[in-house]
């Protein structure tokens, strides 16, 4: 499923990064944030070096939320890398 365009604008229209906080307070429920902020932590600890063991005992997870993320960072096409190597 693509996101949105029209939402994908609008985010890119924000340039306050207190707004954009607000903004996604607003549409997302703190279940939802909380999961969005795991998947970029998660991701930044894989970059790093960290094991999926390591990340899972850090944030108490199954090692099955980490696997996706690692598939991620493993395609060198992935722009999730290309943002994290910058």
């Amino acid at each position: 499923m693509a996101v949105d365009q029209e939402l994908l604008k609008v985010i890119l229209s924000i340039d306050n990064l207190e707004e954009l906080n607000r903004f996604f307070e607003d549409i997302f429920t703190p279940a939802e944030l909380d999961d969005i902020s795991l998947r970029w932590k998660l991701l930044k600890d894989l970059h790093h070096g960290l094991t999926q063991r390591k990340i899972a005992e850090k944030y108490g997870i199954s090692l099955c939320k980490i696997t996706r993320g690692s598939k991620i960072l493993k395609n060198k096409d992935s722009l999730v890398l290309k943002v994290l190597n910058s």
